[in-house]
């Protein structure tokens, strides 16, 4: 979903901060060879990811949802010197993919990779986290934020990614098999309403919540 005019996006753009070479690179070979590459983060959802990590200067991440890597490289940008971010995803066709930018990066001994579903995975990590980065299936976001909202450090971060659904959250009526805009409303409504956390969302590409535990 576009909210500004292509004229006034350019411009965002073009004002803020310069999209690493790695990550040009990135993009490039995943609309070249990975299906569905607009589930990528990009140019400037990505300097937003990377400039909220500089501010909390985290040592533990949390990613559910890695795709081609491109927002955990993002997030890494902002760890502290001995700091971990920990990024889960299902896709076994995109491991190697992942590996190679996270290698060829100044990040890559701190960035470590689970391949799984992130539901079985979350409770066997000994971590607690000062910044988490749910991106995966929508249908469970309930349920990621429920597995980790105690293991987040008081004033710790969790961005929550295409949380408007393309405007579909508007809906009052749902199609029988779609699934993930009722569970985006409920998502949304929980963040709103859950007491541990206090809940910005932007209107950023598809929809991005920023919440801070008290």
């Amino acid at each position: 979903m576009q909210f500004l005019s292509e004229e006034l996006d350019t411009y965002v753009t073009n004002h803020s901060e310069e999209e690493p070479e790695l990550l040009q690179q990135l993009t490039r070979e995943t609309y070249q060879k990975i299906l569905q590459p607009r589930m990528l983060s990009g140019h400037y959802q990505g300097r937003v990811l990377s400039m909220i990590s500089k501010l909390v200067n985290p040592k533990n991440i949390l990613e559910i949802g890695t795709y081609t890597g491109y927002s955990a490289l993002c997030l890494a940008e902002g760890l502290q010197k001995k700091g971990e971010l920990h990024t889960i995803d299902s896709n076994e066709e995109l491991v190697d993919f992942q590996r190679k930018y996270f290698d060829k990066s100044e990040f890559g001994n701190q960035i470590h990779q689970h391949l799984g579903n992130a539901l079985d995975i979350i409770p066997k990590l000994d971590n607690s986290y000062d910044l988490v980065f749910i991106d995966a299936d929508k249908e469970n976001y309930s349920t990621y934020f429920k597995l980790i909202i105690d293991r987040l450090n008081p004033g710790g971060i969790i961005l929550s990614d295409n949380v408007l659904w393309s405007g579909k959250i508007l809906n009052t009526s749902f199609k029988k098999d779609d699934t993930a805009t009722p569970a985006l409303i409920a998502y949304n409504k929980l963040l709103k309403d859950d007491p541990r956390v206090e809940t910005v969302l932007l209107p950023i590409r598809d929809g991005l919540t920023i919440s801070r535990k008290r």
